[in-house]
């Protein structure tokens, strides 16, 4: 028995900490520290999902905007032909 208590695991603790930082820094000042660490734990993981969620769907979008998607086909990165471009 390594705890003598009860309480959570260093792994666990680290982990809800870094769950609440993510949602306190992301949430843009619309969180605090206290706030999230009062939350009951389905609401935290629905926030932090929610949050997760935007941020992807916003990479996804920007991605598809700035044209580095093109580079990939079927998952290898495909090198642009210079010698096409540069005869005209």
């Amino acid at each position: 028995m390594g705890l003598a208590f009860f309480g959570l695991t260093p792994e666990y603790r680290a982990g809800i900490f870094k769950e609440i930082h993510e949602i306190v820094f992301h949430g843009k000042g619309g969180y605090s520290f206290e706030t999230i660490y009062d939350f009951p734990i389905w609401l935290r993981r629905y926030t932090f999902r929610t949050i997760l969620d935007w941020y992807a769907k916003e990479n996804k979008q920007n991605e598809q905007q700035s044209g580095q998607q093109s580079l990939l086909q079927n998952g290898k990165i495909k090198a642009p032909d210079y010698s096409t471009k540069a005869s005209k």
